[in-house]
């Protein structure tokens, strides 16, 4: 079993404390991504899950067996970084087999061990080369079949596609999610960008400011977020906000501050006089006759969708249209925002409100 418990675990550096206590369940086999923005302490809590950062706080436990006080190297971990750690001076082979040497494995076991790690990912013409004949593609290859051939209770990956170009990275996520599907082992995976965590991960854990903000399956959280900084964070273009209070009346619908009236296919079960922060994808966004009057300002096709930013009230929104369609700046449109999608939040708060 290589479940991963981590039980109200927390990080300081002197007064400043990185991590507040923080519970994330991990099972065997599980492919579970931190992500949030630069800061938030996703990275402090995988070096702290290897052993290569103190425990202020709290209890991690893998295999069920709590590992705070181990070495890094008796952790049965295996960590692959975001600059690759290889030797320059040794051959793909000899990189790859490196640990096993150092562990006193015999070499046909060693020969064996690296032998399947390239085949499992196509490396075998490159094991004589060394990192400088290497693409960084080919030497992320290098450092995950270093990683697998100590056939690990746990692999930590902390952003090792950030090095990348974005043509690579794309391939790079399948290869990752194609070997993980391959070995079943338990993955976790730091990352800041939210479309490899929602094309990667089984579950999510988001971070802001050292804590947890939501844990669940990427559409988990892209449905139903918890709060306005998770709606925000994932989703790109990223989801828009209006905020205002909802009319009373028969039609739901949201007042802005300047009387701009929004009318909505729903409304949310706010107090009285709440103020509410509308969230609505842009994807979501219709366009209709009766909709709320929108200037657009900037076009962007990009093929298969149109990105189009509008002001609305004032307001610099993001609408795309999956259909092609003839858009200047400074025309005038009617957007609807009836979409059963729509979310609200607790203006104050930050909260979800449930419709």
């Amino acid at each position: 079993m290589s479940a991963v418990t981590i039980s109200n675990v927390k990080k300081a550096y002197g007064a400043a404390q990185i991590i507040h206590g923080v519970d994330v369940d991990i099972e065997d086999g599980e492919f579970v991504i931190l992500v949030g923005p630069s800061g938030c302490g996703k990275s402090t809590l995988l070096r702290m899950i290897a052993g290569l950062e103190d425990i202020s706080g709290g209890e991690i436990s893998i295999g069920g067996r709590v590992v705070n006080t181990l070495q890094p190297k008796d952790r049965d971990i295996a960590m692959v970084f975001q600059n690759y750690a290889l030797y320059p001076q040794m051959t793909v082979a000899q990189n790859m087999g490196f640990a096993l040497e150092l562990a006193g494995a015999k070499r046909a076991e060693i020969d064996r061990k690296v032998g399947e790690a390239a085949q499992i990912l196509g490396l075998q013409p490159l094991l004589g080369r060394k990192p400088a004949q290497l693409s960084g593609g080919q030497r992320q290859r290098v450092a995950m079949g270093r990683a697998i051939v100590r056939d690990p209770k746990v692999f930590l990956f902390d952003e090792p596609l950030s090095n990348l170009d974005a043509k690579l990275r794309v391939k790079m996520r399948a290869e990752i999610k194609a070997l993980h599907q391959r070995l079943k082992t338990t993955i976790v995976y730091v990352t800041h960008d939210q479309i490899e965590a929602m094309t990667m991960a089984d579950k999510i854990v988001v971070l802001q400011g050292g804590k947890v903000e939501q844990i669940g399956t990427p559409l988990e959280l892209y449905d139903r977020p918890q709060n306005i900084f998770v709606a925000g964070f994932l989703g790109s273009p990223a989801m828009n906000f209006l905020e205002g209070r909802m009319e009373p009346g028969a039609q739901p619908a949201l007042l802005l501050s300047d009387g701009t009236r929004i009318a909505l296919a729903k409304a949310p079960r706010a107090g009285s006089g709440a103020g509410v922060t509308m969230g609505i994808r842009p994807e979501d966004i219709t366009v209709g006759d009766d909709g709320v009057a929108a200037t657009v300002t900037v076009v962007e096709p990009t093929g298969s969708e149109t990105h189009v930013a509008v002001t609305v009230a004032g307001r610099e929104l993001t609408w795309v249209a999956r259909q092609r369609v003839e858009l200047i700046p400074g025309q005038q449109v009617g957007l609807s925002f009836k979409s059963p999608s729509v979310h609200f939040f607790d203006t104050s708060s930050g909260r979800r409100f449930e419709a």
